[in-house]
């Protein structure tokens, strides 16, 4: 999971970008970057850290130009390394610097075909690097001094019949114009905005919607699956360039990726998460019924992800909702923080119990997931020491069971809790009186209803995976890579063979 942003101006966009870019922080907090292009040259800044980390006035300064792209990354295994903070850029054809929101899944294949085929040689591990010299390549094949919109649509059906995965994906051609595509699936999001000048329209592309009001920009339509936009002198093009069967969003970005004040796929994450907070107090109203548990004296949200659904929760058990945790908001989303032994520690400096609003209680704690249970775990042991009486725990979504090959750094069944355990097993492992799952079939109505989506990507769920080269070899093959990578680590920029600027 990462965030991309891609705007096409009047006039400088540098601060249009670093705005975007801080409201997307949720989506990556390991990297930022952002490139922009003046009408002669690009200039780029990127490294790892936060957004306000990364930039400074005088890197503002220098990006100059009235088009630009900008990433901030989420962490996948191993990876620790500038050089592979995004945006990407090569020289030919053109100039082309490209972000992206996703996961190759036949990246090295891709690799050795760019090499042996092309001569392309590749300074980084990134599937995004890979990504843009297959769009490079296909470019180059055109021969054209001027793109028109056809040739970019060409080259972007080249590239999707190549690259096998997810992707939603920003890039920028010098002296052409803005290119924006989506993975035939539609599992990673991206939409337009636009926003009227009075030297022309200016149009933006975002991972989600909610960049759009804080920049001014009106909120036009979600880039559809296998489609490609190309922006040029304001204009703005679009063609289905791959046919997709099978419109498959990735449904965790409704649980817990995206922000709740996004609408993607013109479905409300807001909405989504309360009708989850629904689903799940049904499961609950069964068991206080029939005497299963102790009746529910407060919902307590494990903030901030899980708010929306328990607060619904809370509503339709009638019981009291209450801020029971405390967040240090200095600490980042233990979830996509690298490396286990990071996520352990950041945990137990990340909340801390309102003793007044659990001594004594039954106390039902909501959380959007649980993936490994190392925050479950410790938050029920919180809400123990402040003196609940008995702690049951819901989880927003359902159990986690097989690794997600699109984007989101878990592709190892040995990370999961729920791995060869049933609900009462994980109960007792993560401390919890009784433990409440999301039924898949429920999370999918929560999400689609009043929708035109009929189907989600629920692969970590059900194991039911939209891309078809998934099988059991590639998910082993993966598990290798990912266990190599963490064995070695990322690359310092020094240890690069180009020096990162």
């Amino acid at each position: 999971m990462c965030g991309v942003l891609g705007i096409s101006a009047n006039s400088h966009v540098n601060q249009d970008l670093f705005d975007g870019l801080t409201i997307l922080q949720h989506r990556g907090q390991d990297a930022s970057g952002i490139a922009t292009f003046d009408g002669e040259k690009f200039y780029m800044r990127k490294g790892n850290g936060l957004v306000r980390d990364v930039f400074f006035s005088r890197h503002m300064q220098r990006l100059t130009g009235s088009m630009g792209i900008a990433h901030v990354r989420y962490p996948t295994a191993g990876c620790n390394s500038s050089w592979e903070a995004q945006p990407f850029f090569v020289n030919s054809p053109f100039g082309i610097a490209l972000a992206h929101n996703g996961n190759l899944t036949n990246a090295d294949l891709l690799s050795k075909w760019l090499f042996k085929e092309n001569l392309r040689h590749l300074n980084t591990s990134s599937d995004s690097e890979v990504l843009l010299n297959v769009l490079a390549n296909k470019i180059l094949k055109i021969h054209k001094t001027e793109l028109e919109a056809e040739d970019i649509f060409e080259a972007v059906k080249g590239t999707m019949q190549k690259a096998k995965g997810s992707y939603a994906v920003v890039a920028m051609i010098a002296g052409q114009g803005l290119v924006g595509f989506r993975d035939p699936y539609g599992i990673r999001p991206l939409c337009i905005g636009k926003r009227e000048h009075p030297m022309g329209t200016e149009y933006c592309l975002s991972s989600e919607s909610l960049v759009f009001e804080a920049l001014g920009f009106e909120f036009l339509r979600d880039v559809k699956a296998g489609e490609a936009v190309f922006i040029k002198n304001g204009e703005l093009h679009s063609k289905s360039c791959l046919d997709t069967k099978s419109f498959t969003p990735c449904i965790f970005e409704y649980v817990y990726l995206a922000r709740p004040d996004s609408m993607i796929d013109d479905i409300s994450v807001h909405k989504s998460r309360l009708r989850m907070g629904d689903m799940l107090a049904r499961q609950i109203k069964e068991d206080l019924k029939n005497g299963t548990i102790e009746p529910v004296d407060i919902v307590v949200p494990v903030p901030e992800s899980a708010r929306t659904a328990a607060s619904e929760l809370a509503h339709v058990l009638s019981v009291p909702y209450r801020e029971g945790f405390v967040k240090n908001r200095y600490i980042g989303r233990t979830f996509i923080m690298p490396g286990q032994q990071i996520r352990k520690k950041s945990i137990k400096y990340k909340l801390s119990a309102v003793e007044l609003e659990f001594k004594g209680k039954n106390v039902m704690i909501v959380d959007d997931s649980i993936v490994r249970g190392n925050t479950s775990k410790q938050i029920v042991e919180m809400a123990r020491d402040a003196g609940a009486k008995n702690v049951y725990f819901a989880s927003a979504a359902p159990a986690l069971h097989y690794p997600c090959v699109y984007g989101v750094d878990m592709p190892s069944k040995d990370d999961f809790v729920a791995n060869g355990l049933n609900t009462e097993e994980i109960a007792k492992v993560i401390g919890a009186d009784k433990l409440y799952y999301q039924k898949v079939e429920d999370l999918i109505e929560a999400v689609r209803k009043k929708t035109p989506v009929e189907n989600f990507c629920t692969a970590c769920f059900d194991g039911k995976y939209p891309t078809p080269e998934v099988d059991d070899e590639l998910l082993a093959d993966m598990e290798a890579a990912r266990n190599k990578k963490l064995n070695k680590g990322g690359k310092d920029p020094e240890e690069s063979p180009v020096t990162l600027l």
